[in-house]
């Protein structure tokens, strides 16, 4: 739980995984029998099969996205205020007065508000605008002068917000993609040494812009099967018509047909419908319509492969509060691993 805890607190917004990467590379040493990182940043480990001698029976790639969404600094006004530019999808209701770090030459807190008068002296027309990403800036609390030593166009900025456990439920920023990673090696841990399987894990980057670096991976690896684990929503809330929850947390570990970016492979799907019912792991089948994951573009890559989505139902997606079931996480650990386990 304590690797949880890091993964979710550590910045790396698409195409400054870093900090990810190295955590990843510290929190699982020993556990890999090959580890590099490819041109793009993609983080790759490798567990050999466990039957020396043998065959392996599969060559599989498990991809997890390590970058979260976030912000790079486009720009430092007159005032000190630092503007950004958006990185991955935002809803912009989602950033009034939040707290953020700044990954300058040294880390900064900062808080992140919208260019506009407080309600109490807003005219009527002000309060009714509707806000772009564009419209909101960062106070460092620094003069322009102090920013600038500090700061400088392109650092990238994130989100503040730690884990907390309710109950049952993992609450924090970055569980999009970072549950996926912890949910990916914890499963080949439970089977490192059972798993006839050529397992390669691989901790991708820049997914929230395009899922731009799990296809050059699948490319350079060239592995029969390639499973993506991510999440997908739960909208299981109020405002929402039950018929378009498109999973619900607690019901298990999402199994998806198909988003907008991929249709995953029918005999695949097949074969974790079937060890889930043999097992016994609670699972749901989800349709996303919008959206997509690594697999699109595993799928695709090169000669093209057998492409899956493993989901964690995530409720408040793309906010600093996303939100999972611990027995949903537990149902992915299971379902995974006995799948590879076979």
């Amino acid at each position: 739980m304590e690797f949880l805890r890091k993964l979710i607190s550590t910045p790396g917004t698409s195409g400054r995984e870093e900090r990810v990467r190295e955590l990843i590379l510290k929190e699982t040493k020993g556990l890999w029998d090959e580890t590099t990182v490819d041109p793009l940043g993609n983080v790759i480990c490798r567990k050999k099969p466990a039957k020396s001698g043998k065959k392996a029976t599969r060559k599989v790639m498990i991809a997890a996205h390590m970058d979260e969404i976030g912000f790079y600094v486009r720009a430092i006004d007159e005032q000190g205020w630092l503007r950004v530019q958006k990185v991955g999808g935002f809803e912009p209701r989602n950033l009034f007065a939040r707290r953020v770090l700044v990954q300058g030459r040294k880390d900064l807190i900062g808080v992140m508000n919208p260019g506009i008068r407080p309600t109490h002296v807003a005219s009527e027309e002000e309060r009714k605008k509707v806000l772009d990403v564009k419209d909101f800036f960062v106070d460092a609390f620094m003069p322009k002068d102090e920013v600038e030593k500090a700061v400088r166009i392109g650092d990238p900025v994130t989100w503040i917000q730690d884990l907390a456990v309710v109950g049952d439920y993992w609450t924090g920023k970055a569980m999009d993609d970072r549950i996926a990673v912890w949910t990916a090696i914890s499963a080949i841990r439970k089977v490192a040494r059972k798993s006839a399987c050529d397992i390669y894990f691989v901790g991708t980057v820049q997914e929230e812009v395009g899922c731009r670096g799990s296809g050059p991976g699948a490319y350079g690896l060239d592995t029969d099967v390639a499973i993506a684990v991510d999440v997908t929503l739960s909208c299981d809330t109020p405002g929402t018509d039950k018929t378009d929850s498109i999973s619900q947390l607690g019901k298990g570990v999402a199994l998806k047909v198909m988003d907008s970016a991929s249709i995953s492979d029918r005999g695949l799907l097949d074969e974790f419908i079937a060890t889930a019912q043999k097992h016994k792991i609670p699972h749901q089948l989800e349709i996303l319509p919008m959206g997509g994951t690594d697999a699109g573009s595993m799928q695709r890559a090169g000669a093209g492969r057998k492409a899956f989505t493993l989901s964690i139902p995530c409720r408040y997606v793309h906010t600093p509060t996303e939100t999972v079931h611990r027995k949903d996480v537990e149902a992915g650990i299971d379902l995974l691993a006995a799948w590879i386990a076979g």
